[in-house]
């Protein structure tokens, strides 16, 4: 077995062993190194944001229905209040967000819920409509609406961001 010992010493290699016949870190300290990232990501999950997948997954979906509920109720300035900030300047481009989010005419909705979260994204079908969501530091927010799939191509949205 080749001796480990440093070879060069950079920002991207500075106290990392390397082995002289690849020129790579050694196995020993990438085995080290993965252990730290493992035990990093696991105190993230326990401890960040809402909690595990169906804690965010749930947090979505009760934004979502908000926001259909808002508009099955014709209260759209609340409606309004839950679109994310480039969603909301979109919509309001000719118009006040409110009247301008009436006009859309977004599909109604019913039944239950299927979600998806990737990371701070999220995807939330409810019969009738597919809405997208992003998480930011006040919570979900919905940044697309009255989305329909499309083959092979990105969802066709009525209510979008820039």
């Amino acid at each position: 077995m080749d001796a480990i010992v440093p070879l060069r010493e950079d920002h991207r290699t500075r106290g990392v062993e390397m082995t002289p016949a690849t020129g790579r870190p050694s196995v020993r300290r990438k085995a080290h190194r993965i252990g730290w990232v493992l035990a990093a990501a696991v105190s993230v999950g326990s401890v960040g944001g809402c909690g595990g997948p169906s804690g965010r997954e749930d947090a979505a979906v009760s934004t979502a229905r908000a926001f259909e509920t808002a508009l099955g109720a014709a209260r759209f300035e609340q409606a309004c209040a839950l679109l994310a900030p480039e969603t909301r300047k979109a919509v309001a481009e000719a118009s006040p967000c409110g009247p301008a989010l009436a006009g859309k005419r977004l599909p109604a909705t019913a039944g239950a819920a299927v979600t998806q979260t990737f990371g701070r994204q999220a995807m939330v079908r409810l019969t009738g409509d597919t809405l997208f969501l992003s998480q930011f530091d006040a919570g979900w927010k919905v940044v697309a609406a009255g989305c329909t799939p499309r083959a092979e191509q990105p969802y066709d949205c009525l209510v979008k961001g820039a």
